[in-house]
């Protein structure tokens, strides 16, 4: 492989490159390992929308959905086993990933149940019994960064579980998902866990603070609102590396780095470009900076591959611009912090939208196998 493409340089440049997309498919077909080999990628993240995509579509799950239905499988189960055992699959296409950047990479998100974004109790559950199911230490539960969020992200790291923290928007929430981390490796300490083995990542959403936003500034009109557009997605994601970077540079902080323990590294995330009148790698080639992953669609990862033109560093130079961009959306009457509040309850929405898509698709495919498996021979 090439060290001279743009998704090498991204790299170089202290980028992890993770897709946004996961199918049984994509790893039968070599697929996945194919994007490793050529496009420098070295993880993956899901949610129940990519794994309800996956599942409504191809014939690669009609194997298992029928041995399920067999079984006498519920729906649920039949989530749980489906799902689990893709996340299992390309963790083991990974290993060598993780392996090679001793942990730091390699990585596979899955999901908690979205329903379950207001459950601390019932969060921490399931992220044990998915961490348990999965079985690889490349693995990453993903939770919602959401109030109740917060109290399951600490205990889950407490256990010695990777998260994936999910669902950022605001700047104050991302300093409240780092101080839980922070709680979580104190317990775990406590607990006699090595921190060594626990990694973290803080998924912070960028496209869609810009959808939201442009909506309000397209409904003021005025010529200084408009000029506006499109910029708080990046601004705001620019001034999140700005708190990792405070926060992991406390005494507290480097106290459990000194003790093993590993940095909660910022993530990208919807960093598809929405508006087809901007460029299609605005949320890569603008967040770049070391110890930071972008999680990309493929539609991205090839635009990205294709005609990236990547800098050094787009981010450390960026926070008075970036702060300009959020007190001038305020002048607008912008309001950030009903913004980021109406972002995390429709994402917890969507996603518990997509996990009931999810299992409608689970449901017709085992009734689907079950009639077939009574209908009467034609021999």
């Amino acid at each position: 492989m090439t060290d001279t493409t743009p998704t090498a340089e991204l790299s170089a440049a202290g980028v992890s490159i993770w897709l946004d997309d996961l199918s049984r498919q994509r790893i039968a077909s070599g697929g996945l390992q194919d994007l490793i080999d050529t496009r420098n990628v070295v993880g993956v993240t899901t949610n129940p929308t990519i794994f309800a995509g996956a599942l409504s579509k191809g014939e690669a799950y009609v194997d298992q959905v029928a041995a399920l239905a067999a079984s006498g499988a519920t729906v649920q189960e039949a989530v749980f086993e489906i799902t689990t055992d893709d996340v299992t699959a390309a963790s083991d296409i990974f290993r060598p990933v993780y392996d090679r950047t001793n942990g730091v990479d390699g990585r596979v998100s899955i999901e908690v149940e979205p329903g379950l974004a207001h459950d601390a109790a019932g969060t921490v559950a399931q992220a044990q019994e998915l961490w348990a199911k999965v079985n690889r230490p490349n693995a990453m539960i993903k939770i919602p960064a959401t109030i109740e969020g917060l109290e399951a992200i600490t205990a889950t790291i407490a256990l010695g579980i990777s998260v994936n923290v999910t669902l950022i928007f605001s700047l104050q929430r991302h300093r409240e998902v780092i101080n839980a981390y922070l709680s979580g490796l104190e317990k775990a300490k406590a607990g006699g866990i090595d921190l060594s083995t626990i990694h973290s990542v803080a998924s912070f959403f960028v496209s869609r603070v810009d959808t939201e936003v442009n909506q309000r500034l397209e409904a003021i009109g005025t010529d200084t609102a408009i000029a506006l557009k499109s910029k708080a997605g990046v601004a705001n994601a620019q001034l999140a590396y700005e708190v990792f970077q405070q926060a992991f540079s406390t005494e507290r902080a480097l106290g459990l780095l000194a003790a093993g323990a590993n940095k909660q590294r910022p993530l990208w995330a919807s960093t598809g470009v929405k508006d087809a009148a901007l460029p299609d790698t605005l949320y890569v080639t603008n967040l770049v900076a070391p110890e930071v992953v972008n999680t990309m669609p493929e539609k991205t990862l090839d635009a990205t591959f294709g005609h990236g033109v990547i800098p050094a560093d787009s981010i450390t130079g960026a926070y008075d611009e970036a702060n300009a961009v959020l007190d001038a959306l305020a002048n607008e009457g912008v309001s950030y912090v009903d913004v980021t509040q109406v972002l995390e309850s429709e994402g917890v929405a969507k996603f518990i939208i997509s996990w009931n898509e999810l299992l409608d698709t689970v449901t017709v495919a085992l009734d689907a196998a079950k009639n077939n498996a009574e209908a009467p021979s034609a021999l």
